[in-house]
């Protein structure tokens, strides 16, 4: 298959699989999201769906969570890892929406990368999720995987966005991020398949014999 036939078949294969892919993280608006994805950085989204409603249950809103101490937060999210620098990260974000953006998280990816512990994936996720803006945010598992399928040169994830972007029309990158991340996690994962077993790489790389070997991002 050529890449663009590869990407053909994936997206009608995602789309027969997973028609209407939730979103895996536990929220209630765009500040709740936010909250969440900042929280999943190393971390699994079903450990993080256990952590935040006590989080929430503390604060669930800009001004409230800014009230609270770091401490309280750290206390909150401490099993989600890396909690010390999670806490006050979400807590000099909430004091910048407050004082800075009356209490909203801005439509805006610039805006939001420039918030404590908000990279350019987390800001991906917001826009697509929450505001419904084009966006492909890419982790290392949909690199990983855009690799296996030959989707990208796997240079950096940043690369594997705009190939992604550059090969599927730009009304399912936001369906279609999930879609795949939920494809990974039930066929594709990085020890459940080695590019040679799941359905997608036999079909897509029929002749492949050996594990395909990743490139670092």
């Amino acid at each position: 298959m050529l890449k663009k036939q590869r990407a053909k078949f994936i997206q009608e294969r995602l789309e027969e699989l997973y028609p209407n892919p939730a979103i895996p993280l536990l929220h209630k608006d765009s500040y709740t999201l936010l909250v969440a994805v900042l929280l999943s950085a190393q971390c699994t989204d079903e450990r993080v769906n256990k952590v935040t409603p006590a989080l929430f249950d503390l604060a669930d809103d800009p001004a409230s969570m800014a009230r609270l101490s770091i401490e309280a937060i750290d206390n909150a999210v401490r099993s989600c890892g890396l909690s010390p620098r999670k806490a006050k990260a979400i807590s000099e974000m909430s004091q910048i929406l407050e004082l800075e953006h009356g209490g909203q998280v801005p439509a805006d990816m610039e805006t939001l990368e420039t918030f404590p512990g908000v990279g350019h994936k987390t800001a991906s996720v917001v826009m697509s999720q929450a505001f419904g803006v084009p966006s492909f945010p890419v982790d290392t598992h949909i690199h990983r995987l855009a690799q296996r399928w030959g989707l990208t040169s796997g240079k950096n994830v940043r690369q594997t966005e705009e190939d992604l972007k550059s090969l599927f029309p730009e009304d399912s990158w936001n369906k279609l991020h999930l879609q795949i991340i939920y494809y990974g996690r039930e066929y594709c994962s990085s020890r459940g398949c080695n590019g040679t077993i799941c359905e997608i790489c036999k079909i897509c790389f029929p002749d492949r014999r050996k594990p395909f070997l990743h490139k670092k991002s």
